[in-house]
């Protein structure tokens, strides 16, 4: 007898109705960001038709038209030629420079000094350690703003011009401000600071290159002091191209005031001790962290080798350490270029302060504000984007 199989069926699936597709994960993902999206849109155009409404009732034009009109106001501190017969968006450049200036320059300080203060909180020294922590635990608990009155109100209280504070016959520390030693004009200055600029990404590839060599092949080669001698050493040659200028603009008194070198003002020195020391507070923590994030077999194992402390430290924990810092540095370095916006209440020419005076003369709220915003926001982008780039560089990683 023969047995007969009956082919095998297609098994369908189910036709999908509308409550299917509505009730789906994926329809309502998309619904909802639709209609958030709508929803803001439209709720942007409402505020926005508002507020063009509300100026037009006040006879005040929109847009960014007024940057081209005259400025007539003078700025005090300025890095860049300009006058009250250039336009509102010069002004506001010399407002973004001061601010560059005064970012950067502290940046710089609060680093060195935050990696002082971290490394000493470390310090077997009794005294040394609880220094460091005291300082620690005050710079960081008083508010920048009142930081930054306080070294204000000391350098108002400081002598005068005639009986000046001389600091190491390279300058003077006065209640006009600081007076340092500076080189005099020459084009060599330029070009050092270029070669300085192709330095620096040199220094790079050669620590990349340094770290591929040794990963590959075990021979260790230090890319770090290799970077770092390409750093010096091609300015130096551009230097010595040029002729080796040393001239040097020495301050010296003169009547109530000084002649020659370049003078910091009591407003920038203020801003800068203010805004430096307080976020070196928080650097030192990083740092003292990373330091003592590395793993203490790492130090025992360098120390049964006969190594020196400075040279373990440099060579066998900070290396390891730059993992753990380099991350929350970034916010510090974010947040020192934002607190530089307080530089209003000791009258430093920052973009803020600029802002608002441009803001005062044309009624421009809306854009002036717009443009102080997108700023801020460019420079803490840039910020967190190198870093980013400097923390790829100092990864550690695993094979």
């Amino acid at each position: 007898m023969t047995e007969t199989t009956s082919p095998a069926r297609t098994v369908l699936p189910p036709r999908r109705g509308p409550a299917d597709i509505i009730y789906s994960q994926s329809f309502r993902t998309i619904f909802y960001q639709a209609a958030l999206a709508i929803l803001l849109f439209f709720g942007g155009y409402y505020l926005y038709s508002n507020v063009v409404a509300n100026l037009r009732a006040q006879n005040i034009a929109t847009g960014f038209r007024f940057l081209s009109e005259v400025s007539q106001f003078e700025i005090g501190e300025k890095l860049i030629p300009y006058s009250a017969r250039d336009t509102y968006l010069d002004a506001l450049v010399v407002g973004l420079m001061n601010t560059l200036a005064v970012s950067i320059v502290g940046i710089v300080v609060a680093t060195v000094l935050g990696f002082a203060v971290g490394i000493a909180r470390t310090s077997s020294n009794w005294l040394l350690g609880h220094v460091a922590t005291a300082y620690v635990e005050v710079v960081r608990n008083i508010p920048v703003i009142l930081q930054v009155i306080f070294w204000a109100v000391v350098i108002r209280n400081l002598p005068s011009p005639r009986a000046a504070i001389e600091l190491w016959g390279v300058g003077f520390l006065t209640n006009r401000g600081l007076t340092l030693a500076v080189p005099l004009a020459n084009p060599a200055h330029a070009a050092m600071l270029v070669a300085f600029g192709v330095g620096v990404v040199a220094a790079f590839v050669v620590a990349h290159w340094a770290r591929r060599h040794r990963e590959a092949t075990g021979t260790y080669i230090d890319g770090f002091s290799l970077g770092l001698a390409i750093i010096v050493a091609l300015p130096l040659l551009t230097w010595l191209a040029y002729g080796a200028p040393i001239g040097m603009s020495v301050p010296e008194r003169k009547g109530f005031n000084f002649s020659g070198g370049a003078t910091l003002s009591p407003e920038f020195v203020a801003l800068l001790m203010g805004i430096s020391m307080y976020a070196s507070g928080f650097i030192a923590e990083i740092v003292r962290s990373g330091i003592e994030a590395t793993p203490r077999g790492q130090v025992e194992a360098a120390r049964a080798i006969g190594l020196k402390p400075w040279f373990i430290m440099r060579y066998v924990v900070l290396p390891q350490a730059l993992r753990v810092i380099v991350p929350p540095l970034t916010s510090q370095y974010v947040s020192l270029a934002k607190n530089s916006s307080i530089a209003v209440v000791v009258g430093y020419p920052d973009l803020v302060n600029i802002g608002n005076t441009v803001m005062n003369q044309t009624g421009q709220a809306v854009e002036a504000i717009a443009i102080m915003m997108v700023v801020y926001l460019a420079i803490s982008i840039v910020t967190s984007l190198l870093m980013n780039l400097y923390n790829r560089a100092v990864a550690i990683k695993e094979r």
